[in-house]
């Protein structure tokens, strides 16, 4: 679920908690990229890459830690009423650091790409079991995350109680965890991850992004929701 996640990201940055009072005991980091930041060229530029990731996925994360600091200071004056205020900003900001921290890790630069088969072909098996081909696939993932209307995500994600695959959309930075599906693969479709190069041609972004699509991870997340 999407509180758990963000309890696993704390755990790689947590820090003591202030021996006074009641503090949040946890604080949330920005991960590092798992490649250089022009690994992703020509599909997505070094200038969208370093604004992306050092500039909107920091803000995430600096505003969930305020959020989660005023959070912890009302609940210790029991202070309801703001504790109930702070809800949307912790989940948008803690969305969008979940949301971004599985996005950097479902992509790799285009030489490290294999196919869905080549990283699992369990995997591959159950999308073409699904919707008949890989191709046939991401058409529809790309239509419907065309579709999107302002700005949010596409997903592949894994519903444990059907044991089948799932295509949905989020709006915003709404985590797919928090509609029961367990994310595999996420696109981000907000202009600031494709605008710079792409415009305003969303569907031209995605037709793109797969080239550097890492389905080893894909297949690892997966694996890991069976």
């Amino acid at each position: 679920c999407f509180v758990a996640m963000l309890a696993s990201l704390a755990r790689s940055s947590a820090r003591a908690a202030s021996a006074v009072g009641r503090r949040y005991a946890s604080t949330y980091s920005l991960p590092a990229l798992p490649y250089d930041v022009s690994a992703l060229e020509p599909v997505v530029n070094t200038e969208i890459m370093t604004l992306h990731h050092g500039k909107h996925h920091n803000t995430y994360v600096t505003n969930l830690n305020a959020s989660l600091e005023k959070y912890a200071e009302a609940e210790a004056k029991g202070d309801v009423a703001t504790m109930i205020a702070l809800q949307g900003a912790i989940k948008f900001n803690g969305g969008g650091h979940v949301n971004h921290t599985i996005f950097w890790t479902n992509l790799c630069a285009p030489k490290d790409a294999v196919a869905p088969a080549d990283a699992s072909p369990e995997l591959a098996k159950a999308i073409e079991a699904q919707w008949g081909s890989i191709d046939s696939f991401k058409t529809e993932f790309n239509t419907k995350t065309a579709a999107v209307q302002g700005s949010g995500w596409g997903w592949l994600g894994y519903d444990k109680s059907s044991g089948k695959l799932a295509i949905a959309t989020c709006a915003n930075q709404d985590p797919l965890s928090t509609t029961g599906l367990v994310p595999l693969l996420g696109i981000d479709v907000w202009e600031h991850a494709y605008y710079l190069q792409y415009k305003n041609v969303r569907p031209e972004y995605l037709k793109q992004i797969w080239q550097v699509v890492n389905w080893k991870n894909v297949a690892e997340r997966y694996n890991a929701a069976k």
